[in-house]
């Protein structure tokens, strides 16, 4: 989170409420749904069959799509094409997470206390909103 800048209590409110919810209060590391309704997604850059599923949602905040997994891949100089199960170790899965957020440019958003826009940046919809909604007011009580 250093390395990112998400330091701040606006930041670090919606980064964590985000997270929460995404890996289901840190259970998990890895989208829990097969990975199916991504096959063919050119937007996640799944242009081949099998890529719905072998780059399903991982790491904290379940980056997803083989078009992540690549710039993953270059960013961090590691293979997670290959080994897409490294995003589900702790270190990476958190790595992700953060570059996720950094990528997104959501520090701008939490500026501006964008909360709702960053969710659907997050999640492509407002899919476990009033969740994400009051981990952040609890956050922001505990911050």
């Amino acid at each position: 989170m250093i390395e990112y800048k998400i330091n701040s209590k606006l930041r670090i409110a919606s980064f964590i409420a985000n997270l929460l919810v995404e890996s289901g209060c840190f259970k998990y590391t890895k989208e829990l749904a097969s990975g199916l309704a991504y096959e063919g997604r050119k937007d996640l850059g799944n242009i081949n069959k099998g890529d719905g599923v072998k780059f399903v949602g991982r790491g904290l905040i379940q980056v997803t799509g083989r078009n992540n997994y690549q710039q993953l891949s270059k960013d961090f100089g590691v293979d997670f094409i290959t080994h897409t199960e490294l995003l589900q170790t702790p270190d990476y899965a958190t790595k992700s997470a953060c570059w996720f957020w950094n990528s997104k440019q959501l520090n701008l958003l939490a500026d501006k206390e964008e909360f709702k826009l960053i969710c659907e940046r997050i999640n492509g919809g407002l899919n476990g909103y009033s969740n994400r909604l009051n981990y952040y007011n609890e956050l922001m009580k505990i911050l």
